[in-house]
Parts: structure tokens; C-alpha cells; sequence
């Protein structure tokens, strides 16, 4: 296996794995610019085709397997306190996810880790989470972050098996979108710096 930047050309997949990795959020909000006719993937693709938004090809590193796409990461440096952002101007639901991220300014965030269902249980996950690392020191930051929904029972054990520990929770404000209810946790982890991958 292999990891590589990810190209404009990747967008479809790219798309099709957040739709997997992201717990029903980005289908909501896919959806709300979704044109007759258009997939929900194809309205994805477009967004990650973005030169200025966070999810975008630009902070997505693909695993390569037999030549084709195995799993993504999509991880970026979040921006350091920004007082001004008024969590009025996003979905209730999401509000919770918002103030886990202002939790840890400077970060580097990994927003989705996902694999098509073929290449799981092949150690994917745990590698681009340790790529990640790399990623962070080459931006220059001191700690990880990322979220999950503690009843993610899985993906919760991958990143306390690689040292992630709860730093904040909120409550879940449950929403047709996702099937969650109970606790969102933010877990971190220090950078180690000087690691090659």
C-alpha cells in the first residue's frame, strides 16, 4: 500500500468515501444543492473539487492498493481561535461538532478517515492515522485532534489504540441525518515530531 496526494481527478471517490465516513452529515447538506436527476456524489465531487474550502482534494491523502483507491484521510491544520465565529450561522446539530473543533485551535484536524468495505480490516485506518502525524509536523503543529460519536464503538477503539485520549464531549442533538444519539468525543494526541512514514 501506498499514500499520495490526492488530484482534482480523485473528487468522485473522494466524495463517495465521505459519504461513508461522515455520519450522514455530508448527504444533509449535499443534498440542499442537489440538482434533479444529480447524485449525491456528483454534488460531492463538485464541492471537493474546492481550491479554498476544507473539504477539498487539497487536504485528502489517498491509500493506494493494487493500484486503485482504498481509503482516504482527510486531515488540515484548523485555524487558530476565531472569537467572531457566531455558531447561530450553523445547523443546530452541527453546533456541537463546531465547538469541539474551537476546543483545539491550531490542531491538525482529521475531519474523515474512511475505506471502501473491501480494503477494510487491513490496517488502512491505522495508517493514514499515522501518516497524519507527518501531515501535522509538516504544518507545523504541536497536537491532533479528530471526533467521533462515542457509539462509533469501532473507530473509537482504532484511535484509543493509537494513543488518541478524550480531551472535551458534548451532547448529540439528534437530526434525521445521522442515527446517533448520546456523546461526541474530541480526542487528541500530541505530535511526535520527526517521524517518517
Amino acid at each position: 500500500m501506498e499514500i499520495r496526494k490526492a488530484r482534482k481527478s480523485d473528487c468522485h471517490a473522494i466524495a463517495e468515501l465521505a459519504l461513508m465516513a461522515g455520519e450522514g452529515i455530508p448527504a444533509y447538506f449535499w443534498a440542499q444543492s442537489q440538482l434533479p436527476g444529480q447524485t449525491l456524489e456528483a454534488v460531492g465531487a463538485l464541492n471537493a473539487a474546492s481550491e479554498t474550502e476544507n473539504f477539498s482534494f487539497r487536504n485528502t491523502h489517498l491509500a493506494i492498493a493494487d493500484s486503485a483507491i482504498a481509503g482516504m484521510l482527510l486531515a488540515y491544520r484548523l485555524p487558530e481561535a476565531d472569537h467572531d465565529e457566531d455558531l447561530q450561522d450553523y445547523p443546530e446539530f452541527i453546533r456541537p461538532l463546531i465547538e469541539l473543533e474551537q476546543c483545539v485551535p491550531g490542531s491538525f484536524y482529521i475531519n474523515m478517515l474512511a475505506a471502501y468495505p473491501q480494503y477494510r480490516n487491513q490496517a488502512i485506518g491505522s495508517k493514514l492515522m499515522e501518516f497524519a502525524n507527518q501531515l501535522a509536523v509538516d504544518a507545523g503543529c504541536t497536537l491532533l485532534s479528530v471526533e467521533v460519536f462515542a457509539q462509533n464503538t469501532g473507530a473509537l477503539r482504532l484511535y484509543q489504540r493509537l494513543g488518541y485520549a478524550t480531551l472535551a464531549r458534548r451532547q448529540v442533538i439528534p437530526h434525521p441525518c445521522h442515527p446517533y444519539d448520546g456523546e461526541i468525543l474530541l480526542l487528541t494526541k500530541q505530535v511526535v515530531a520527526n517521524t517518517t512514514v
